[in-house]
């Protein structure tokens, strides 16, 4: 049984790897290929993808923790004096407001290597 996982996983990549390196291709139109942009493809390197993909998902764990903050804000304002539910809300309202913090940081650590490593400038 362990053989077969191994068998269709090296059959798997066999065939999935061409794709692969055709999909990095952006060469010229020699060969009938055409590049990347004339597909629709973004014609940005890998680095711009990973960046674009954090930068989309820091976005949206700053809204999630708008969102969160909003929530244990209503929770805090129909507590009406039961502690429970106001410690539960407080609870709830640090943690939204950390989440909004680490992806703010997040955001800035990511300006600052992506200009180190760019080469674009000393400072982001």
């Amino acid at each position: 049984m362990k053989t077969k996982k191994i068998m269709y996983s090296l059959i798997f990549g066999a065939l999935i790897f061409p794709s692969i390196a055709f999909g990095q291709w952006t060469g010229g139109t020699s060969n009938g290929l055409s590049k990347a942009g004339d597909a629709g493809l973004p014609d940005g390197g890998i680095l711009q993808i990973v960046t674009n993909i954090m930068n989309w998902l820091l976005v949206l764990v700053g809204v999630i923790g708008i969102i969160g903050f909003v929530i244990s804000g209503i929770l805090y304002l129909t507590a009406a004096g039961d502690s429970n539910q106001i410690d539960r809300a407080k609870t709830a309202m640090t943690w939204s407001i950390v989440g909004v913090i680490v992806a703010l940081m997040g955001y800035v650590i990511i300006k600052a290597v992506n200009a180190m490593l760019g080469g674009d400038s000393s400072t982001f």
